[in-house]
């Protein structure tokens, strides 16, 4: 049904008999009639009491009637499912353009923060085992030591640049858990070196020891910073 017709006026369901449209006619023509005196008399409402009895009183204008709120009905039952139609639409859009968006910055963030960012902790950590290996055919060889804490000193400069680049773009959404494990992974980059350091003043194997473990466990980091990565990565 519409907003307002003959039936709201009567205060009678569209399906009531003639004789609850006459019954309903009498209540309200007594309740809002202007000779009543009443405190809801009404001659405005009166007219729009008359005017609905006028049609519901008769069956054949009744059934014209009807037939006109069918159609109503039947036209506003179309508008909205055409409005919900291009609101869903519109949403649908919307949505497509907030995923573009996103697989751009995703696409953006692989290539300037991913890339260099792997290449430069592979660096850092790739060479570990090979100095390690160099430096053990004499631990107290100035020359052996001195390309070692080169090495540190290389690791250092390449974790700065790491710091740096890894912090000079927010990551997409998508790959908050790519950025938290390459976060963690710099972290234990940089405790690593310390102890790699700490091995070269004290020759403690103990530091040197748990600088290989720190950077064992950074690989790992990376190696599932890769993978939290390529999830939501289109090559």
């Amino acid at each position: 049904m519409t907003d307002s017709n003959h039936y709201q006026t009567l205060e009678i369901e569209q399906n009531a008999t003639q004789q609850e449209i006459k019954d309903a006619y009498r209540r309200l023509a007594k309740q809002f009639h202007p000779d009543s005196q009443g405190s809801q008399a009404s001659h405005e409402r009166i007219i729009e009491i008359n005017a609905a009895y006028e049609v519901l009183g008769d069956p054949k204008h009744r059934q014209v009637y009807d037939h006109q709120i069918h159609q109503t009905d039947d036209y506003v039952v179309a508008t909205q499912r055409q409005q919900r139609t291009a609101e869903a639409q519109r949403e649908y859009q919307r949505y497509r353009e907030a995923q573009q968006d996103t697989e751009f910055a995703i696409n953006q963030w692989y290539q300037r923060i991913y890339i260099p960012l792997n290449r430069l902790i592979s660096q850092i950590i790739n060479p570990l085992q090979s100095k390690i290996d160099d430096l053990s055919a004499d631990p107290f060889d100035d020359e052996l030591m001195e390309q070692f804490q080169a090495y540190i000193e290389r690791c250092r400069t390449r974790l700065s640049q790491a710091k740096q680049l890894f912090s000079s773009q927010p990551n997409p959404s998508k790959l908050a858990k790519a950025a938290s494990q390459f976060y963690y992974c710099l972290n234990q980059i940089g405790d690593g070196i310390d102890e790699l350091e700490r091995f070269t003043l004290s020759y403690d194997d103990r530091a040197l020891h748990t600088g290989q473990e720190l950077f064992r466990i950074a690989s790992r980091l990376k190696r599932e910073a890769q993978h939290a990565t390529l999830k939501y990565y289109s090559y």
